[in-house]
């Protein structure tokens, strides 16, 4: 009967990118195994890391499983990208290697998906663990209504760019499951860096398609300290300047693309402010030339941007001086 169950499902792609995370990788993998809704491949893409995960995915005896471990780090978007390109299934749903699904993740989604052909995704809400996987219901709550989930009523939403790029409600990378077809894994230019769950969000706005919200808590999203917005000291800050760069990337492409001009006052909103960000980012590493252009630019477009201000006029100040004024307001 179970045989027979797995022919009548469509494949789904579990794509499970990872690096040096062995305790966190095995929960992963344990949740993705687990899922009630059988007729599923795990792709695993170990991006070199210093302990080869090998022996952890072998322990599970699945079939199922593919293992692919790059021979040198790409970082963490090509490999993310060489597991979407592996992908086979009808769908696809991406799954980092410190998160985890409830079981019935795929089985509550992929059904609506099969109903209806003209949507795209599917998305759920999501839990906030911390490492020890326990759940942070008062970080759950605060993280729902964040993203505006809170506010989004059960069902399909035909035009989906404000929810998807505005208010980012939208957990592709964590939360969500993407028909296959649809998204041409070689265009996603590699700028994209670390905002690539946002540009392929955006890939799936312009698809054309719809998006169909499931609200219940599917998924656990693990906030630890090896998490970009928890790192502390240089590293803090090369974490900040790449995902300033990303969003620079991002907000430019959507900026310009003709679907979304109702919203590109917000977009270059957010431009600006990643051009700060990243100016900010150069000073505090001591790339003070490097860093005014990007100030320049803002006040040219916002003449009265108090943070930009402050941050220009700190890079004329002695070095000394800034370290400290920087070390305080971290």
């Amino acid at each position: 009967m179970l045989l027979n169950q797995e022919c009548q499902q469509p494949l789904v792609s579990v794509i499970i990118p990872t690096y040096n995370r062995p305790e966190y990788l095995q929960l992963a993998i344990a949740s993705a195994v687990k899922q009630t809704y059988q007729n599923i491949e795990i792709i695993i893409s170990d991006n070199c890391s210093p302990e080869n995960p090998q022996a952890i995915v072998e322990s599970f005896g699945d079939s199922r499983i593919r293992f692919w471990r790059q021979p040198q780090n790409l970082g963490m978007f090509a490999n993310q990208q060489h597991g979407f390109k592996m992908a086979q299934g009808k769908y696809v749903g991406s799954l980092h290697d410190d998160d985890m699904w409830n079981e019935d993740f795929l089985a509550k989604l992929i059904p609506i998906l099969e109903s209806n052909s003209e949507l795209v995704l599917a998305f759920c809400d999501q839990y906030i663990i911390d490492a020890h996987s326990q759940i942070n219901h008062a970080g759950t709550e605060e993280n729902t209504r964040a993203y505006k989930r809170d506010k989004l009523a059960q069902g399909t939403y035909q035009s989906f760019f404000k929810i998807g790029l505005v208010d980012k409600s939208i957990a592709t990378a964590a939360a969500c499951v993407i028909r296959n077809d649809v998204v041409d894994w070689n265009s996603i230019p590699p700028e994209v860096g670390g905002m690539w769950d946002l540009y392929l969000t955006y890939l799936c706005c312009i698809s054309g398609r719809g998006a169909y919200y499931y609200p219940e808590r599917l998924t656990r999203y693990r906030a630890h300290e090896q998490t970009d917005t928890m790192l502390s000291g240089s590293r803090d800050v090369r974490a900040k300047i790449r995902k300033a760069k990303s969003e620079m990337f991002c907000y430019k492409v959507f900026m310009e693309d003709t679907h979304l001009q109702e919203f590109k006052t917000y977009f270059q909103q957010q431009w600006l402010a990643a051009n700060t960000t990243l100016g900010i980012g150069l000073l505090r590493i001591n790339q003070t030339t490097a860093a005014r252009p990007y100030f320049w630019q803002v006040l040219n477009k916002q003449k009265f941007n108090l943070r930009t201000i402050i941050a220009l006029t700190l890079s004329f100040t002695p070095q000394q001086v800034v370290s400290k004024l920087l070390e305080i307001s971290k």
